[in-house]
């Protein structure tokens, strides 16, 4: 996954926000698991950065290094690389925030991260053209089922098995089993 490396000053989490790494992060863990087996305790550490609120994912066809490229670019051009600069620019206030368009229209946010060589948090911005909105947990949850059932018959049994992996309570009611059988579904494509 090395591929993935984010260069400095920008912070961002793949896990949480590209659904191409998302896959890979997917596919990754299962030929993991039936190499070496199962190793719970791993892919908790790796989930308990999705939080537990919800996120936008970009689904677009920009690979990461691409993402990273323009807005690298965007912020050269502007003389905005230095962390001081950034901070007067974005604001440092919990409020503060820009947005900025890619090249594929997609809109992302860039927000002042309190660090000294990773200052500029970046994350797609809600109802922008190619992302979609997830909780948390139903993503965790698809992850989790797909790393350790992967059937094409979900089942409540197998989907809360999974759940139980990382403290999640069994699905409750039919909405909640459908999210998380579409982002199954959406993360084997």
């Amino acid at each position: 996954m090395e591929e993935y490396n984010v260069p400095s000053p920008l912070t961002f989490n793949p896990l949480k926000h590209h659904l191409p790494y998302i896959r890979d992060f997917v596919n990754l863990n299962i030929q993991l698991t039936a190499e070496q087996g199962w190793n719970p305790s791993e892919v908790r550490k790796m989930l308990r950065h999705l939080g537990t609120s919800v996120m936008d994912v970009y689904n677009g066809p920009l690979h990461l290094s691409q993402i990273f490229a323009e807005i690298l670019d965007y912020l050269e051009v502007r003389k905005l690389l230095s962390g001081n600069s950034f901070a007067s620019w974005a604001g440092t206030g919990f409020s503060s925030f820009r947005i900025i368009s890619l090249t594929d229209k997609s809109d992302w946010i860039l927000k002042y991260n309190d660090n000294e060589k990773r200052y500029v948090h970046i994350f797609p911005a809600k109802k922008s053209p190619h992302t979609f909105r997830i909780k948390s947990n139903t993503l965790k949850s698809a992850i989790l089922y797909l790393i350790m059932e992967g059937k094409d018959y979900v089942t409540r049994d197998d989907l809360n098995r999974a759940r139980a992996i990382t403290g999640l309570p069994p699905v409750k009611n039919v909405e909640e089993t459908r999210a998380v059988m579409e982002m199954i579904d959406i993360l084997r494509i």
